[in-house]
């Protein structure tokens, strides 16, 4: 969920008085909890793990809240670039597989017009994200699957906005060609490059 200028600039008075007053954080932890949760667990697939990751990402808010520096953005995106640091993290310190969870509503967005059943999609789309490098999925991931805009997913993975859409637009061309691997007609790829969004805006 998007939100205005006008609540992202609330939101950064109730930032300010939570450093002097960490009560207040936990209007911040009851607003984001869920969203954190769900994009970690995507990335774990394992409900007690994931739980103990989000724990440390808040505390780890909540300690360096008078580093944050507010740059126009919501709270959020902080998180997810503290998220998105701790699931690195944690797959650099143990011997797990990074997981890409795609659920069922964004498979038939996706690949709307591929003659597949559901199984068939959701097993193409996880071939296809096989073969991207991590810094890859990393991008699709935000700016699709979580729907954050290019101005967030730059700061998230700390690049230019510019280098996030051509990074992305190359990854669209990139995940084309792996596509032809497995599917003769490159029709269906319609479905996927508007999902993707092709055209990047």
């Amino acid at each position: 969920m998007h939100q205005s200028e006008k609540e992202i600039q609330e939101e950064h008075g109730i930032i300010r008085k939570a450093i002097d007053n960490p009560e207040v954080f936990g209007f911040l932890y009851e607003k984001y909890y869920k969203q954190i949760f769900l994009f970690v667990l995507r990335r774990i697939d394992d409900k007690a793990t994931t739980a103990d990751l989000v724990s440390q990402i808040f505390l780890k808010a909540m300690l360096n809240l008078a580093k944050y520096k507010f740059q126009g953005l919501p709270f959020s995106a902080w998180l997810y670039r503290i998220a998105t640091n701790q699931v690195n993290e944690f797959y650099r310190g143990s011997q797990f597989q990074r997981v890409v969870s795609v659920e069922d509503a964004q498979m038939k967005q996706v690949l709307g017009t591929a003659h597949l059943s559901d199984s068939e999609k959701t097993d193409l789309i996880t071939k296809l994200l096989e073969e991207l490098d991590e810094d890859e999925v990393q991008i699709l991931e935000l700016r699709f699957f979580e729907d954050r805009p290019f101005k967030e997913v730059a700061f998230i993975l700390e690049i230019t906005e510019n280098n996030a859409k051509v990074r992305t637009y190359r990854i669209l061309e990139k995940l084309k060609k792996i596509a032809t691997k497995y599917i003769a007609s490159s029709t269906w790829f319609v479905g996927i490059a508007q999902y993707f969004g092709e055209v990047i805006s």
